[in-house]
């Protein structure tokens, strides 16, 4: 068995920020992934439905937001902007095949640091 640093064993710190991360990614997911349903729907001529489907992705990005444990409902909502930023150029790169160029990894590395500054700095 593995003991000391390479122990498995995971501290409340480290759950709670795979909870904050994994809530970060499923949101993410449910909204970009609602918009473009939508997108879809209204741009490129696809059934009704996927804009219903859409919206209710939108809908269920809010509700999973209220699941974070951040006390600041604009702390929350900013750090999600920019963690959607890095979400929508992936996006991009893989569903719609656009393949981000170094200003769109630059903006991103930008974003995760702004995100990390945000949630994670020390406050008082």
């Amino acid at each position: 068995m593995l003991k000391g640093y390479y122990s498995l064993n995971c501290s409340r710190e480290c759950l709670y920020l795979f909870y904050t991360i994994a809530l970060f990614l499923f949101a993410g997911i449910a909204e970009i992934g609602g918009g473009y349903l939508i997108w879809l729907w209204l741009r490129e001529g696809k059934p009704f439905y996927w804009g219903i489907f859409g919206g209710v992705a939108l809908a269920l990005y809010g509700v999973i937001a209220t699941f974070q444990t951040f006390p600041s409902f604009g702390r929350v909502y900013a750090a999600y902007g920019g963690v959607f930023i890095i979400l929508s150029v992936l996006w991009g790169w893989g569903i719609d095949k656009k393949t981000p160029d170094l200003y769109d990894w630059v903006g991103a590395g930008i974003c995760l640091v702004g995100v990390s500054v945000m949630l994670f700095a020390p406050r008082q």
